[in-house]
């Protein structure tokens, strides 16, 4: 098992039944008692755990996203082949705004040698982006996360009601025909519905674990969605009930 999923199984694993012991940890992962406390050691360093003698107690709600540290390394061949078929969609010439998270960093990097114009609400999709040539960014204003680096407030807001986008590329924590677009945070979730009012299209990305879960904070209905990508491995009940409500699925 690579490391990242091990973390991540891990962390799912400590989150759901509150504290665990390493001796139970390593049963459950294959890896040596010595791996699964140095891997507990990384993520009390990422504040996702506490550690204590001989196990550890969880420091993540259930209703909590994981830190953004934890997850840029999961799923990340996925999250590429989403990104690659995110930037065929969009056309030279194009305005975008593009969200936060791990899955939106990377449609930013594959749209770095492109002629668009693009308004991240990200600091690490600015970063991606800055120097690029021929894309032209616009930062907007408002308050970064902490560790997620997503602005978010009124001055975010503000910025997308000021401007109208050919497409906003839009990540989530959780997206189905049923309960629509979902997100952890609250403000996260206003800045999303503010997206979605400034753009002519709405494009979501999602590996296909978030087409299975649902997140506290309601964003848009799946019929807000043009067009869903998502992996090659998402179920089919959930990509033809997408379908169904109208929204165009592509699988990377």
């Amino acid at each position: 098992m690579a490391s990242t999923d091990r973390l991540r199984q891990i962390t799912d694993a400590v989150r759901e039944a509150g504290r665990l012991g390493v001796a139970e940890l390593a049963a459950l992962t294959g890896a040596s008692e010595m791996t699964v406390r140095r891997d507990l050691e990384a993520l009390a360093e990422q504040g996702v755990l506490e550690r204590y003698r001989g196990g550890a107690r969880s420091l993540l709600l259930r209703g909590e996203e994981p830190p953004f540290a934890l997850r840029e390394q999961e799923g990340l061949d996925a999250k590429r082949r989403i990104a690659a078929v995110v930037a065929e969609l969009i056309s030279d010439g194009e305005s975008v705004v593009l969200d936060s998270g791990t899955t939106c960093r990377e449609v930013a990097r594959a749209l770095a040698h492109r002629r668009v114009t693009v308004m991240p609400l990200s600091l690490h999709a600015v970063n991606a982006l800055t120097g690029a040539p021929e894309v032209t960014l616009l930062v907007p204003g408002g308050r970064p996360r902490p560790g997620e680096l997503a602005l978010t407030g009124p001055l975010t807001t503000a910025s997308l009601a000021a401007l109208r986008f050919d497409t906003a590329v839009l990540g989530c924590c959780g997206l189905g025909a049923a309960d629509g677009l979902t997100a952890y945070d609250l403000d996260d979730a206003t800045v999303k519905r503010a997206a979605i009012g400034s753009a002519r299209r709405v494009v979501a990305v999602a590996d296909a674990a978030k087409l299975s879960r649902t997140a506290l904070a309601f964003v848009a209905p799946a019929s807000a969605l043009h067009t869903v990508v998502t992996d090659d491995t998402a179920p089919a009940e959930e990509t033809d009930a997408l379908a169904a409500a109208g929204v165009t699925v592509r699988k990377a």
